[in-house]
């Protein structure tokens, strides 16, 4: 996703990697709710297996969502995790984000649903809550060794029902490409603040050719909206699933776009649309006609290859000038679930901790979804991983020291929140609504979607 536009996967998914523009096409909870309000009235008998003979091997099924890539990387896994378990069948079911969630919905509520499921943080709580998942914590899955902050992303009063699959950041990424074609020195990010961003992003436009902007615009993912209140001093959400902010939190933040784009900072609105629908590799960042761009840590490889340029991963900038002060995260790109209705858990718990926890399936997933939580694995194979990718590496722990505390869980009904801020942005860009306006009327659906 470009962060200030979207989230992440092979072009720009959730928090990681996903199939070209699939980030803005992203479903709202509602089919979700649906299916699994009807599967807590269907009979708790069965489960995702295949049937199996009593003396044959256990089939397990397995469900992602990806590019060619990543089936090719999470093939490559299955193959090893098989070769050291010939009892355990895994057999893959996978496709594009578009149409993950409405597959997944439909097979919870008939009572099929795969045993393990790729699950998404905007979705986990609305699963979870609906006894969907399964409480990992029950089983044998060693989680010493994984980081903290996205074990914990994964835990809920329902118990640990997602273990982290990859961890990633909130970033700006930088072209030194199109700075140094301006004349203008590349930022401090450990210094800088949103002011130093805006006369920064303003004075690259100015010294450019016309087309070329300093920055993207934020404002179409809820991401870019949790940095600002985090910065000043609330939350997106609480712990007890409610809105952490005020109407006028939301619109001092859309206040601040108005200001970068009456200054050129960022492109005009029209651009702004036209971006939006733009694969990752026609983004500004790729094509050189955005110095700064808000994406996703784990997304740089994918924007460096397609920009052919050495792009820089740089902090927020804070309202203070320390980067103690950014507020950033250890953002789960996806978990490893498992239904909760699985006839073979403990054959599933064991493919969940081998994905997690041994170099073998680290070897072949590498970074394709996000910097691996396991900080053992993710030193034992820094040495196959790409430049880019370690360069990521790099970035998640130089900022461990700085990150502050983990955001509450989006509560269910939060898959439709980035819609609502996206279609309000454009509201604000093209002037159709004021920001007080625009501020009230987010932050009134906001809290119909999470609380109906």
């Amino acid at each position: 996703m470009q962060l200030f536009s979207r989230p992440a996967s092979a072009a720009r998914q959730p928090a990681e990697s996903r199939s070209p523009g699939a980030a803005r096409r992203i479903r709202k909870t509602g089919v979700v709710a649906a299916a699994a309000a009807v599967v807590m009235a269907l009979s708790a008998c069965g489960g995702g297996s295949s049937p199996q003979n009593a003396d044959g091997p256990v089939e397990l099924r397995f469900s992602w969502w990806g590019g060619d890539k990543r089936a090719q990387l999470t093939q490559e896994a299955i193959k090893q995790f098989e070769a050291e378990n010939p009892n355990i069948k895994i057999k893959p079911e996978f496709g594009d984000w578009s149409g993950y969630w409405d597959k997944l919905a439909t097979q919870v509520a008939a009572n099929d649903a795969p045993d393990i499921i790729q699950m998404d943080e905007k979705y986990i709580t609305e699963y979870s809550s609906r006894g969907a998942l399964l409480d990992l914590s029950k089983y044998e899955i060693d989680t010493s060794k994984l980081d903290e902050a996205a074990l914990n992303a994964g835990k809920s009063e329902d118990g640990l029902t997602g273990i982290a699959a990859g961890i990633n950041a909130a970033t700006i990424l930088a072209n030194p490409a199109v700075f140094e074609a301006a004349g203008v020195a590349m930022p401090d990010d450990s210094t800088w603040t949103w002011e130093d961003f805006e006369k920064i992003a303003s004075e690259v436009t100015a010294k450019s050719p016309k087309g070329t902007y300093g920055a993207a615009a934020y404002g179409t993912d809820e991401a870019s909206l949790g940095v600002w209140l985090r910065q000043n001093g609330k939350s997106l959400y609480t712990s007890d699933g409610k809105l952490g902010f005020e109407p006028s939190d939301i619109s001092e933040w859309w206040a601040f776009l108005k200001q970068l784009s009456e200054n050129k900072a960022v492109p005009t609105a029209s651009e702004v649309v036209e971006a939006e629908a733009a694969p990752l590799d026609q983004s500004g960042l790729a094509t050189g006609k955005n110095a700064m761009a808000f994406w996703w840590s784990n997304q740089a490889p994918a924007l460096e290859k397609a920009s052919g340029s050495d792009l820089k991963i740089l902090r927020f900038p804070t309202k203070t000038g320390s980067s103690a002060d950014a507020e950033l995260w250890y953002k789960a790109s996806q978990f490893w679930s498992a239904s909760s209705r699985t006839k073979h858990p403990e054959e599933t718990a064991k493919f969940i901790d081998f994905l997690a926890n041994n170099v073998k399936a680290g070897e072949a997933l590498l970074a394709d979804r996000g910097v691996y939580p396991n900080s053992e694995v993710r030193a034992a194979i820094e040495s196959k991983l790409t430049p880019a990718d370690v360069k990521v590496v790099k970035f998640i722990d130089q900022i461990k020291d700085e990150l502050g505390e983990a955001p509450a869980p989006p509560p269910k009904g939060a898959g439709a929140i980035q819609e609502i801020i996206k279609r309000y942005t454009s509201e604000v860009l093209f002037e159709r609504l004021s920001t007080d306006e625009a501020g009230k009327k987010a932050y009134d659906e906001m809290k119909s979607a999470i609380s109906s």
